[in-house]
């Protein structure tokens, strides 16, 4: 299944406020504070995977450096994740039980 934005439960617990938050993010930090290169179109939760919305825990950031931060942040919470495998763990002989 896909990760993005449409399937997240991300946008839900957005505060009733997210785009007046993101405008003044934005307005504040003109220009991308991860690259400082490209002008900032996203309001970006600073520390990842939280609910602060506060504007001192957000920065403006540029898309594609948001989309590079979003993806290392995702794989590593899905890395931090333990997974099943399909390898059954050492079991004893039936016979010596």
């Amino acid at each position: 299944m896909a990760h993005n934005w449409n399937t997240s439960s991300r946008k839900s617990r957005l505060p009733a406020d997210w785009e007046k938050r993101r405008k003044q993010v934005i307005e504040r930090d003109v220009v991308c504070q991860i690259c400082f290169v490209r002008v900032a179109t996203v309001a970006d939760h600073i520390v990842p995977m939280t609910d602060n919305h506060d504007l001192d825990a957000l920065q403006g950031a540029c898309d594609p450096c948001h989309r590079v931060k979003t993806a290392k942040e995702a794989a590593a919470a899905r890395a931090a994740q333990p997974r099943p495998t399909a390898r059954r763990g050492d079991e004893p002989h039936p016979g010596l039980l």
